[in-house]
């Protein structure tokens, strides 16, 4: 018998991606999923600029807004080839006249937002192999939609499969601006969790308000509480509950959480009931946690409790080469949005390299942008001059404050230094300090919220 005929071969070409919406946090999101399948993608922000791209070219998918600026989504899909191109609706107002009329036209799917990821990865997917494009294969560099190649990075993705699939309570620690809520919300993209994920910073919420927002109230609980309030672990119930700057709540407000970790129950503020939850709990700190605990900023029982899984985040400058693929993914998502093809100046790839970007991701981010708004010849420039003048750094015997910071934020800053260098010998500190180890306890108690007391410092 003769051989069979081997398959025709999957073209090499990537899919390609039309995403019409005005909405810039779901063209984002929806960017970076479509890129990690290997997508060209292609944005338009309103109807009119669509219909023209569509008249130039054909897409494999096209995930189009209802609600534009210049008119109705659904008229974009009346002369869509379905043979051609898969329609996806997305739409943050749903309503039964736009999800008929969808059903009568090309449209595959009708999806609300805000969109499940894991079911929009299924979508692309399903058109990559629909139409017999094979996606790149994924690299280091695409895992989990974060950028790096670094193996201090690749290790952090490591941990991110080996943990995901747990249920186990995972503590993220680094300094500011390396990204730790993103690490936070591929955690619970990988988890298969079926609940959503809710983000709080205990640090950006009053202490006398984030007992309301983390656990509810009840209705006439308190003034103002007009009617019954849900709170964010109620909210992600059967998802992921992300609490960034952990060390800055409250310490009675930690007792609270202990209790939901080790009971699994939780009660709305003014409510007499145990409710029960089902929720992972994911945190994150820009301190070391153990000087944390050792300061009675975090409880020891509850750094435990929420330490089942610790993953430490490096800084940017412990990440060799990914400065400079970070700001080439971040240059590249800044032309796709605006239709341009602005290039790094050769200079800028030098200063890149070897800046100590002291603000991260987040800081070079920034950068990249404003550096790309200045390009006015297409030449992206970065250097010193760019950057807003930052304040002094820190050492470990220096302290420096800002104009405006307040007495008691100056008085809690020295006296933590101080005992920092005196390694936390109390006496030692305030002899330097000239006040006596009881004043500094009674400081100490009072930030931690335990009573102070006239007992000498033995």
């Amino acid at each position: 018998m003769g051989a069979s005929p081997s398959p025709d071969p999957i073209p090499s070409r990537a899919p390609s991606l039309l995403i019409v919406d005005d909405d810039v946090g779901f063209v984002h999101a929806a960017a970076e999923l479509a890129r990690m399948q290997g997508f060209e993608i292609t944005i338009a922000g309103e109807l009119n600029t669509a219909l023209n791209r569509m008249r130039q070219r054909d897409f494999d998918v096209a995930l189009v807004d209802i609600d534009l600026p210049d008119g109705n989504g659904l008229q974009l899909l009346e002369d869509v080839d379905p043979d051609r191109t898969r329609a996806v609706v997305v739409t943050g107002r749903p309503t039964v006249e736009s999800a008929l009329q969808s059903l009568r036209s090309s449209v595959v799917d009708y999806l609300v937002k805000p969109i499940c990821p894991e079911r929009l990865n299924e979508l692309l997917h399903a058109a990559a192999v629909d139409r017999r494009i094979a996606p790149p294969r994924a690299t280091a560099e695409q895992r989990h939609g974060m950028v790096g190649e670094a193996e201090s990075f690749v290790s952090v993705c490591r941990m991110i499969d080996k943990v995901a699939p747990t249920d186990a309570s995972v503590l993220l620690h680094g300094e500011s601006g390396v990204g730790k809520e993103l690490i936070a919300r591929a955690i619970h993209a990988a988890s298969g969790c079926s609940g959503p994920f809710v983000a709080v910073n205990c640090g950006a919420v009053a202490g006398e308000l984030l007992a309301s927002q983390l656990f509810g109230h009840e209705k006439g609980s308190f003034t103002g509480a007009v009617s019954r309030h849900l709170g964010f672990l109620e909210q992600a119930q059967h998802g992921t509950l992300f609490l960034d700057e952990i060390t800055e709540m409250a310490p009675a407000l930690q007792t609270h959480l202990l209790r939901v970790l080790d009971f699994g129950c939780y009660r709305r503020v003014g409510g007499h009931a145990d409710l029960p939850v089902e929720v992972r709990i994911v945190s994150a700190t820009n301190r070391d946690p153990r000087e944390a605990v050792a300061s009675g900023r975090l409880r020891e029982d509850l750094y435990y409790r929420l330490c089942g899984f610790d993953i430490p985040v490096p800084p940017l400058r412990e990440r060799e080469g990914d400065a400079m693929r970070l700001a080439d993914a971040f240059l590249s998502e800044l032309n796709v949005r605006a239709g341009t093809r602005h290039a790094f100046a050769p200079e800028a790839v030098e200063f890149i390299g070897h800046a100590a970007w002291p603000g991260n991701v987040r800081e070079l981010r920034n950068a990249v942008q404003r550096a790309y708004i200045l390009a006015d010849d297409g030449v992206v420039r970065l250097s010193p001059q760019l950057f807003p003048q930052r304040p002094p750094s820190e050492s470990a015997h220096t302290i420096t404050f800002t104009v405006g910071t307040s007495f008691e934020e100056m008085e809690r800053r020295i006296l933590r230094k101080t005992l920092q260098h005196y390694g936390n010998n109390r006496r030692r500190a305030a002899a330097a300090l000239g006040i006596t180890a009881r004043t500094i306890r009674n400081r100490l108690a009072r930030e931690r919220g335990m009573p102070v007391t006239d007992d000498e410092d033995l």
